[in-house]
C-alpha cells in the first residue's frame, strides 16, 4: 500500500523567542525539520514526503537545504492560518490512494519503531494514533473546583498519525472546529474509530528553548543522528 507522510512545520518562533522559525532551528549540527524529514526516509526510503510550510518560508527553506546538502526528496506545500487547513492543503495534493501519516515538522525524535506502529494499525484498522503514559499524578480542574483522576485512564498523544487517506480527506471536508487540535480529533468527528499504539517517551514536540536544549541531550545520549 502506498505511503505518504505529510510533515507540518508552520511554527514562527514566538515561543522560542528566537526570530528564527522552530523548526529551521539547529539541532545537533543541521535545522530540526531535516531531522525530522529524515525519520520517515529511514523508515522507508520509498515513501512521499510531503512538508507544509508558510509560503513565505519556501526560500529559506530550499537555501538551507542547499547549504546542508540535504537530498532527500519531497515536495513543498503551502500551508494555511490553522494547523487544520494546513493538513487539509497537503491532503488536497495527494492524488492516489493509501495510507498517510501527519506529523509535527518539530518533533524530530520520533523512532522508526513508532512509525511502524502507527502505519501497521492504520493498515489494519483505517488509524494507527502513538501515546505514552503519563507519569505524574493528574488533576481535573473546572472553574473553583478541582479533584484527582486515575492517570491509568489518560494517555499524552503524539505524531505521526496515521490514517487511511481515502477516510482522512473525508474528515477534512468538515468545517473546521476550534476543537480540532489534532488530526485524530478531525477523524473521529467525522465518525471513525481511533485505534492508539505505543509511542515513543523521546519523541518530543519542540516548542521552546527548553526543549530544544532536551532534544540535543537526547539525541547526543542516543547518537541518534
Amino acid at each position: 500500500m502506498k505511503k505518504i507522510a505529510a510533515i507540518v512545520a508552520g511554527g514562527s518562533g514566538i515561543r522560542m523567542q528566537s526570530k528564527i522559525p522552530k523548526q529551521f532551528l539547529l539541532l545537533c549540527g543541521k535545522p530540526v525539520l531535516m531531522h525530522t524529514i529524515s525519520r520517515f526516509f529511514q523508515y522507508d526510503n520509498k515513501i512521499e514526503i510531503l512538508v507544509v510550510l508558510p509560503e513565505n518560508q519556501f526560500e529559506r527553506w530550499n537555501s538551507l537545504c542547499s547549504e546542508f546538502n540535504f537530498d532527500i526528496k519531497h515536495k513543498l506545500i503551502s500551508g494555511g492560518t490553522e494547523r487544520f487547513f494546513s493538513v487539509k492543503n497537503a491532503l488536497s495534493n495527494i492524488e492516489i490512494n493509501g495510507l498517510v501519516a501527519v506529523h509535527d515538522g518539530v518533533r524530530p525524535l520520533v523512532n522508526v519503531k513508532t512509525i511502524k506502529n502507527c502505519f501497521d494499525s492504520a493498515e489494519k484498522m483505517n488509524s494507527g494514533i502513538p501515546v505514552v503514559d503519563i507519569k505524574e499524578s493528574i488533576r481535573f480542574v473546572d472553574g473553583d473546583r478541582n479533584f484527582s483522576v486515575n492517570r491509568e485512564n489518560y494517555k499524552t498523544v503524539q505524531t505521526p498519525q496515521v490514517f487511511n487517506l481515502k477516510l482522512l480527506k473525508e474528515a477534512y471536508l468538515q468545517k473546521y472546529e476550534s476543537s480540532f487540535t489534532d488530526d485524530a480529533r478531525v477523524f473521529e468527528a467525522a465518525g471513525n474509530s481511533i485505534c492508539l499504539v505505543q509511542g515513543n517517551i523521546e519523541n518530543i514536540k519542540i516548542t521552546d528553548s527548553f526543549d530544544l536544549e532536551t532534544a540535543e541531550k537526547i539525541m547526543n545520549f542516543l547518537s541518534y543522528q
